[in-house]
């Protein structure tokens, strides 16, 4: 059984609820599951975890949070080589461009990043699936 660890960011509920979508679909797999707002996490959990799942929403020029998320991001950069990472959030404009560059900055501090789902908005009906799935995917791994 995985032990799942998701943080997330969230402004308006929408990435939190896909955190919470994220770890039904960990939980119904069987993973052990920590899901945490990125105020309550410290760097040194994700030592403890087989897998992490990280959340932002999309803010500004397509960039993640940069109040707490990008700090936190920044503190486990030594801490994720190897780490089987997932990506997920949310937008409401633009194309995607802070996931991608998100997923890149992952690779490059040597975590291997599983998976990305991002949503418009909040995430509903296939959107809400996706977010499931990606949770039974980290469960297994």
């Amino acid at each position: 059984m995985s032990k799942v660890l998701i943080i997330y960011w969230s402004g308006t509920g929408n990435t939190e609820k896909m955190a919470q979508l994220i770890s039904q679909g960990a939980k119904s797999a069987g993973a052990e599951v920590e899901l945490l707002n990125v105020a309550l996490a410290e760097p040194d959990m994700v030592d403890d975890y087989d897998v992490i799942a990280l959340g932002s929403p999309s803010m500004g020029v397509e960039v993640i949070e940069e109040e707490e998320m990008e700090p936190f991001v920044e503190d486990i950069k030594d801490k994720v080589s190897g780490k089987k990472i997932a990506l997920f959030g949310s937008y409401d404009w633009g194309d995607g461009e802070w996931m991608r560059d998100w997923q890149e900055r992952m690779s490059k501090y040597g975590a291997q990043v599983i998976d990305a789902v991002i949503t418009r908005e909040a995430p509903e009906g296939e959107s809400e699936q996706e977010c499931v799935n990606l949770g039974v995917k980290l469960a297994t791994l």
